[in-house]
């Protein structure tokens, strides 16, 4: 029987894609951090800045190009 030690060194713990894909767009072209939450169905974004949030959601389609995923992304204020 495994222990908790050997399963959890088996584990990746990395970040998924579609999370580096969107704050390195948003790092690239907002020169700012974000916070992104995977969900089962959405990804969620969340930021300080209210026009950056503004600015982020009149460039979605971009946004979610760039994320290269079919799920919904959730834009919020505030982290």
């Amino acid at each position: 029987m495994d222990g908790l030690g050997d399963i959890l060194s088996r584990k990746d713990f990395g970040l998924p894609p579609e999370v580096c894909a969107i704050k390195d767009y948003v790092r690239r072209y907002y020169d700012t951090d974000v916070s992104v939450t995977m969900q089962q169905h959405a990804i969620v974004v969340a930021a300080h800045s209210a026009a950056l949030i503004g600015t982020l959601r009149l460039n979605l389609p971009k946004l979610q190009a760039a994320a290269n995923t079919d799920k919904r992304i959730i834009l919020r204020i505030g982290k």
